[in-house]
């Protein structure tokens, strides 16, 4: 009879097992790819159908399906579209999750906030983290969601209230109500900041406990203009997450900044700029905080922020640039202000009609832009666009690189040339990055 492994030798074997289980294969290559499914409502070509997700999937290692949100009485994680994502109608969180069986190394999380959560119900994230109670309920509701659908982990995209913008410079509320999907605006002062602060460091560990014996994953993604210092006690937090997907961009946009259009997603601090609304400090904030660089991811946007030029505007085109409000809208997205990547670059060729002329970015710091003057003969308007491409995507890749980081977090794949209208090439931005890490 052969004999029995020693028990010091079967501790030995149980360790390595556990190590290799629990080792991030991607630790410093992460490509986690967003994709916003409300996407699949819109017509025409800026439909984005899951069939449409595969040619990322090779390049992704995560996919984080947006959004799902809270509801208001029972704290509990529930479907924004019922008709979307559950089985009463097209039933995308199964058919999501099931791609994993095409990709089997893909990790699929849901994602709830994201600023998906309508804007009038976002005390809930406040509240819920005030109590056990409510805390506890939220939680047992996330295991039992992730289990339901497969999902193999949660991201928290948390709705905390944004910074106020430090000047009144007006507001076009009317024209922005379809993309508070995407961000917010800092209407409301919060009184208990420490005590939501707090909150939300328990409900991550106790959310942790749960996930780390279901094998799940627990991510935090930073929205824009949510001031870390406040909300995230990033010494206490950083060991029960996996991953924190800083999203430093939209920094300047129409809504907050009708009347100057300049870089929205910049790598570093350019003069005369607020210090903090750019890439290098947000990570510093995180990595001085005792954050490994493994764990901080840097996102990149596909979307680009457009505004309306008008006879006062400069002639040059060189940010910051006077403005009035967002530029119009696009044929794929149709929201004022934003245009997807593959609106951007059908117009930047010298035979396409309302053709911008595209300024580089030598110092490899602040992002492209490009721009249609004010037509003064004509009359007719113009457009300021900043934006990223191929190449600003791989700049942000190869600083997370030398900085020692996760990877990067691209939001989001509708908003990339999914259908590679421009150049035959699909998702140009998420390959123009992936290959730079």
């Amino acid at each position: 009879m052969r004999p029995l492994m020693s028990s010091a030798a079967a501790v030995v074997l149980l360790f390595c097992a556990n190590f290799a289980f629990s080792a991030d294969l991607h630790e410093h290559s992460k490509v986690v790819c967003y994709w916003n499914s409300t996407s699949f409502e819109r017509s025409g070509p800026g439909k984005l159908k899951v069939d449409d997700l595969k040619p990322a999937l090779s390049l992704c290692t995560h996919l984080i399906y947006g959004f799902a949100g809270i509801k208001p009485d029972t704290f509990e994680v529930s479907s924004l579209n019922p008709n979307l994502d559950t089985g009463a109608g097209y039933g995308l969180y199964r058919q999501v999750t099931h791609l994993k069986r095409e990709y089997p190394e893909l990790k699929v999380y849901l994602s709830i906030g994201g600023n998906a959560d309508p804007y009038e119900e976002t005390h809930k994230y406040l509240t819920v983290t005030e109590t056990s109670e409510a805390r506890n309920k939220f939680i047992h509701s996330v295991i039992s969601f992730l289990a339901d659908y497969e999902f193999d982990g949660v991201d928290l995209a948390w709705q905390f209230p944004a910074v106020k913008v430090k000047k009144n410079r007006g507001t076009f509320s009317s024209l922005w109500h379809g993309f508070k999907k995407i961000i917010n605006y800092g209407k409301f002062k919060d009184e208990k900041e420490k005590e939501h602060r707090d909150g939300f460091t328990i409900l991550v560990r106790d959310l942790k406990t749960q996930l780390r014996t279901k094998n799940k994953a627990l991510t935090l993604t930073v929205l824009p203009h949510i001031n870390s210092s406040i909300y995230y006690d990033a010494r206490n937090i950083v060991s029960n997450l996996d991953a924190i997907h800083l999203f430093a961009f939209d920094e300047t946009n129409p809504e907050r900044s009708p009347k100057k259009a300049d870089y929205p997603a910049p790598i570093y601090e350019s003069y005369g700029r607020e210090p903090s609304d750019n890439v290098d400090a947000q990570t510093r904030y995180w990595s001085e905080n005792g954050t490994p660089g493994s764990k901080i991811v840097i996102g990149i946007p596909t979307f680009a922020r457009t505004w309306r030029l008008t006879e006062d505007s400069e002639i040059a085109g060189v940010p910051p640039v006077t403005a009035d409000g967002p530029g119009a809208e696009g044929p794929h997205t149709a929201i004022p202000g934003l245009l997807s990547y593959a609106e951007v670059c059908s117009r930047l060729t010298e035979s396409s009609v309302g053709r911008l002329r595209r300024v580089n970015d030598p110092s490899k710091k602040y992002g492209a832009y490009a721009y249609q003057a004010y037509d003064k003969k004509a009359g007719t308007d113009g457009i300021w666009v900043g934006f990223e491409d191929p190449d600003t995507a791989g700049n942000k890749a190869l600083y997370a690189k030398a900085k020692g980081l996760g990877g990067v977090a691209i939001y989001e794949l509708s908003l990339d040339d999914f259908r590679g209208i421009c150049s035959g090439d699909k998702y140009p931005i998420v390959k123009g990055a992936k290959f730079k890490l």
